[in-house]
């Protein structure tokens, strides 16, 4: 059965890519979830906490836990908003900002070498398989 064997390589391919997350998760100092949380962070420049659960797709208590964990390792700060003093937005801080560029510029490489593997007819038909099963994925609230 073909969802059967789309699982199964799904499956393989999340056991792949968390192992070489881990790998590369801020020189083993920073757990899974805190490695995504400051690349996150460090993408998009400042976001409040309600922007990181949703961008991660976990709740606000699981976001502030791991976020918890960033600011006591001096990689993120809390910080009042410019705009409104009662809102905190997350802000990298140089150490983190210099975890972040270290993670980025690993697995950009690593990316890179392994789109390179993929015969060049097939390249496109990669992304874009992966993009309809992104959106599929994405799109159903009950998973």
């Amino acid at each position: 059965m073909e969802s059967g064997i789309l699982r199964e390589q799904l499956r393989q391919l999340v056991r792949h890519l968390g192992v070489l997350d881990k790998s590369d998760a801020g020189g083993r100092e920073l757990s899974l979830a805190q490695c995504h949380a400051l690349v996150e962070i460090g993408r998009k420049g400042r976001m409040n906490l309600n922007e990181l659960a949703e961008t991660l797709n976990v709740d606000k208590s699981t976001v502030s836990r791991t976020l918890n964990h960033l600011v006591k390792a001096h990689l993120a700060a809390r910080l009042p908003d410019d705009a409104d003093r009662r809102y905190v937005v997350i802000r990298l801080t140089e150490r983190g900002e210099r975890l972040f560029k270290t993670t980025e510029t690993a697995m950009d490489a690593y990316y890179r070498a392994v789109f390179e593997r993929i015969p060049q007819a097939k390249r496109a038909q990669v992304v874009d398989s992966l993009l309809v099963l992104n959106e599929a994925i994405g799109s159903d609230p009950c998973c």
